[in-house]
């Protein structure tokens, strides 16, 4: 199946794309396409292929190849891959190598929990170091490509104490959360009946990404908007 970690792996624009107004409501509808392949399309594969008679441990091989072609075809359509999608695929394929060699269901449900502490530790890491990896992602939401927010974007970001500190915050609760989604999965891949944890790991992903989102979003998200409405008019004012 599927980890939080596979939804945030899409393309980012590039930060020196063209800056044009992007309309709240497409950006949101256009970032649950990826959740839509990732979570949605492995469970229902899961199924279906049991449903045809395949065994527990082809089904989860199967459905797992999902959101790995659609994260290398993203990347091949928008000739470019980033930092973020190339970890992941190369974690998600060893891993699955590792679980077609072993031929054990439950390696194969922990291999989703091996994607998610490649990735969460990887999130934890560059925030500490001050240069916080999903600041690229979401800039482009904060500045819907308008220019002057993305010009008080880059000015806070360079020369703002309290606004990297947000952008640090951001990827640092990401990063817990994928890294305590990533244990209890563990857990549960050796302790839970197989078809119970197929669908409990996607209940465990939504909630992790639902909690992640709430948490970053009052702590780093909110004060971010905040610095950035008021670097913007202060700008405007000169």
């Amino acid at each position: 199946m599927s980890s939080p970690a596979a939804t945030l792996t899409a393309p980012s624009p590039a930060l020196d794309a063209p800056t044009t107004p992007i309309e709240p409501r497409k950006a949101l509808v256009d970032s649950m396409k990826p959740l839509l392949v990732d979570v949605a399309l492995p469970l229902a594969a899961y199924y279906a292929l049991k449903a045809a008679g395949l065994g527990t441990f082809g089904a989860l091989a199967w459905s797992s190849v999902v959101p790995a072609v659609r994260t290398v075809w993203s990347a091949v359509r928008e000739r470019r891959l980033n930092g973020l999608a190339a970890l992941m695929v190369s974690v998600n394929a060893v891993s699955l190598l590792l679980g077609l060699m072993s031929g054990d269901p439950r390696l194969m449900l922990l291999k989703d929990s091996a994607v998610s502490s490649v990735i969460g530790l990887t999130f934890l890491v560059t925030a500490l170091r001050g240069r916080p990896m999903l600041s690229a992602g979401l800039r482009p939401w904060l500045t819907r490509g308008e220019a002057a927010k993305t010009a008080a974007w880059e000015r806070l970001s360079a020369g703002s104490p309290a606004f990297h500190r947000a952008e640090i915050r951001f990827s640092a609760v990401w990063g817990c959360a994928l890294l305590t989604e990533c244990a209890v999965r563990a857990v549960g891949a050796y302790t839970v009946p197989v078809e119970t944890m197929v669908w409990a790991g996607t209940v465990l992903m939504v909630a992790s990404m639902f909690l992640a989102f709430l948490v970053s979003g009052r702590i780093a998200v909110a004060p971010m908007e905040r610095m950035i409405a008021a670097e913007t008019a202060t700008a405007k004012n000169h």
